[in-house]
């Protein structure tokens, strides 16, 4: 289906925030990765974070990589629609490009975790959509991890420990899909979004499009 401004066919609709949680080497950067570049029409939302940048990251696009201070200024100032501490560092979402693109009628897609998927859903409620990712086995988690060779042995063995915790909270998410292969995987998230994107009360211009098509039908 063609888009066309901030609706499809012509149907104006809500913008909706699209959140893929995951245990770390689960998948959900991958398919974030994916959705940006195969999905017309969908904004990432980029993160504020303390962490130092891995190689490859880039200040702005992959994060916006602040210090303690800053981020304690954002907190206090109420311009992270959500933030959490994950391995001790903090992570958020600036409130201001998010609020920009759903009025601009911009479906927004979140990488984060349970607690920023929690607070997301206290404030949007149905704007929100969200999808868990699962690994198909805790071998085959741990094969992810140590293929990366972004971290040490002791950092893997904090995250496969953490992966149980955040793998407690798959009942609180709307959809859940197991990443067999990335590709069976993206098909599936993609799915999701097509169909929410289609949900009738999220097309607020349903009722003026059947309005003119009776009256067209009716002549």
């Amino acid at each position: 289906m063609k888009a066309r401004g901030h609706g499809f066919e012509g149907v104006e609709r809500r913008g909706l925030m699209f959140v893929l949680s995951s245990p770390s080497g689960a998948g959900k950067t991958t398919l974030s990765r994916l959705l940006m570049d195969r999905t017309p029409g969908l904004k990432m939302s980029v993160s504020a974070t303390t962490r130092p940048a891995r190689p490859g990251e880039t200040d702005g696009r992959d994060y916006h990589f602040i210090d303690d201070n800053r981020f304690e200024q954002m907190v206090k100032a109420g311009e992270l629609l959500e933030w959490a501490t994950v391995f001790e560092h903090r992570y958020g979402t600036p409130r201001a490009p998010v609020e920009a693109a759903l009025s601009a009628g911009e479906d927004v897609l979140f990488d984060i975790d349970w607690q920023g998927t929690q607070q997301l859903r206290e404030k949007a409620g149905a704007d929100v959509v969200s999808v868990f990712i699962l690994p198909p086995s805790a071998a085959d988690l741990e094969k992810r991890l140590h293929s990366r060779a972004q971290d040490s042995d002791e950092v893997i063995r904090r995250r496969m420990n953490r992966a149980s915790h955040e793998m407690s909270h798959w009942a609180e998410y709307d959809y859940i899909v197991i990443n067999h292969d990335i590709d069976g995987a993206f098909a599936e998230v993609q799915s999701v979004l097509n169909a929410e994107r289609l949900k009738r009360e999220r097309r607020t211009g349903l009722t003026t499009f059947v309005r003119e098509l009776q009256q067209q039908l009716e002549k």
